[in-house]
């Protein structure tokens, strides 16, 4: 994501995760009852890896956004930093000393989270800003597999409300902006008075 110049490149990897995701919870949720397996399952190959790339693909048709994510750095440094956070991420899981935390799923979700705050920071299309969240999102649903591989369902049903409830107000909110504003850029976001 470091590297990616393109939106649809952005969705596309979006999409890559969560099919890891779906291959991870499979292979990883062995000891919780199966109607809980299956809801997991469900949520990560439908939501994450098909309804959530296609709407972000609307949104992006609908207000005539340019293709380009435009960041704040060049791609060269945006790789360093990423590089930076998983070797931090690495470091930092080396220094917890617990049993019951799993460390490669714990370094995979603290890099997740704090490459999803690095994209919205560095990022100016707004849309670029939900994905950065999305990535986020996706860095808590590892995060609960690190911690322990018993999810319980309303964990699940807490992850996919706000899945839903913060793609589709973002969703509103470039839709109504789109209306307003004709660039997508958090820099116009500036000049909004009341």
């Amino acid at each position: 994501m470091g590297m990616q110049n393109r939106l649809y490149g952005y969705i596309s990897i979006l999409s890559f995760q969560g099919i890891l995701l779906f291959g991870v919870a499979f292979i990883e949720l062995i000891e919780i009852k199966p109607l809980n397996l299956v809801f997991v399952l469900f949520e990560t190959i439908v939501f994450k890896t098909i309804a959530i790339p296609v709407f972000l693909n609307y949104v992006i048709k609908r207000n005539n956004i340019t293709r380009e994510a435009e960041p704040f750095l060049p791609n060269f440094f945006s790789v360093v930093i990423i590089t930076a956070i998983i070797l931090g991420s690495f470091l930092l899981s080396n220094t917890i000393h617990d049993t019951h935390l799993g460390k490669i799923f714990f370094v995979v979700a603290l890099s997740a989270l704090f490459t999803g705050l690095f994209i919205i920071t560095t990022r100016r299309k707004i849309i670029t800003h939900v994905i950065g969240f999305l990535v986020i999102e996706n860095g808590v649903f590892v995060l609960s597999l690190a911690v322990g591989s018993t999810m319980p369902m309303m964990v699940n049903s807490g992850i996919l409300i706000d899945i839903f409830a913060s793609v589709f107000l973002l969703g509103i909110f470039a839709n109504k902006i789109g209306d307003v504003l004709k660039e997508q850029d958090v820099d116009h976001l500036r000049q909004l008075k009341d």
